[in-house]
């Protein structure tokens, strides 16, 4: 799953050191913003006062790398991290610069966000953004809350604008929607919009588990082909998360090899692994039918009794894969039939 080619790939590797990307130019514009940046808890601040937005400011966000406070209510937000835009557009905020991780094309999000941007953004790079062109965009708030948690990058950003990055144990892109949606909603001053968006998601995930008690307890294995390989996500990550909440259990021979990254490589001498009650797989960087016609692939135990899943539609993989508070109740509504059908 190492794919140089694919945006899952990519985002598995730490990104380089990014400071010497800086010119002169914008270290000088980064000076002056510096003043803006993030910082910690301050006891003298003055009591929230409603800001523009209709949010509560000042505004406090716990964060990895410290309480992070937003004075005022944000009006330039550039939005970095993995579905950190459409959480955003969710609260009704309008990013001027967003990062396009799967990638989309177009204004950046998948087709569950269409429609939302008044104004396309500017696109920005994911695992090296490009740091003169988010200078350039003068912003008051960066969001990265989902990202690989790197320090010389949260350093770099938080010298042009108050940074949000990832919470406690968010590194590696492992922060969940519910908290990627509690963080970018108390940046915006609308923690309780945002714990109703929580609250709305969660209902749909229970009314679905309900619907379909046949998932209760079974195993399941949730993974990917590149063109370099097989490979299997494990628990904390997106995928995996939004099945344990329809009750399903990750495939415990998964679990076992899992180290700090969010999945792991599965050998073809070796794709028995990927046996469980339900197989579900999609592509990468390549077709759903080098998956679906591999021999060896087709002779895993529940691929040759048809309990697995192949995804074909790039609109189910991709919102499979966003793992925002807008996209996973289109992956509810797109593949629990599909699961459920394989189960019955």
């Amino acid at each position: 799953m190492n794919d140089s080619a694919s945006p899952e790939a990519r985002r598995a590797r730490r990104p380089r050191r990014t400071t010497a990307l800086l010119s002169g130019a914008v270290a000088a514009l980064l000076i002056g913003l510096t003043a803006c940046g993030s910082g910690g808890s301050d006891e003298s601040a003055d009591k929230p006062a409603e800001g523009k937005a209709g949010g509560a400011f000042p505004a406090k966000v716990a964060t990895k790398f410290g309480e992070i406070t937003i004075d005022e209510a944000p009006k330039r937000i550039v939005a970095l991290g993995w579905g950190d835009a459409e959480t955003a557009l969710a609260l009704g905020a309008q990013p001027v610069g967003a990062s396009d991780w799967l990638p989309f094309g177009g204004e950046g999000v998948g087709p569950w966000a269409k429609g939302m941007y008044d104004e396309k953004p500017e696109l920005i790079g994911t695992m090296e953004p490009e740091f003169e062109k988010i200078a350039a965009l003068e912003p008051d708030l960066i969001l990265d809350t989902k990202s690989s948690g790197d320090q010389t990058r949260y350093d770099t950003l938080s010298k042009i604008a108050p940074t949000v990055g990832v919470p406690k144990g968010g590194d590696m892109y492992m922060t969940s929607w519910e908290k990627q949606t509690e963080m970018v909603a108390g940046a915006l001053g609308k923690k309780s919009e945002g714990a109703e968006l929580i609250a709305e998601t969660g209902k749909k995930f229970q009314a679905a588990a309900e619907k379909h008690p046949e998932f209760k307890g079974k195993s399941i294995t949730v993974g990917s082909r590149t063109s370099e390989g097989f490979g299997a996500y494990v628990g904390g990550t997106g995928r995996v998360d939004f099945v344990k909440r329809l009750g399903f259990v990750n495939n415990p021979e998964i679990e076992k090899l899992a180290g700090d990254s969010f999945s792991v490589s599965v050998s073809k001498e070796k794709l028995d692994l990927l046996d469980a009650d339900l197989t579900v797989m999609a592509p990468i960087g390549i077709s759903a039918e080098e998956i679906s016609d591999d021999p060896l692939y087709k002779a895993v135990p529940s691929v040759k009794d048809g309990r697995s899943i192949v995804f074909d539609d790039q609109d189910i993989s991709q919102a499979f894969a966003t793992d925002s508070v807008l996209s996973v109740g289109y992956a509810l509504e797109k593949v629990v039939p599909l699961f459920s059908e394989k189960l019955k």
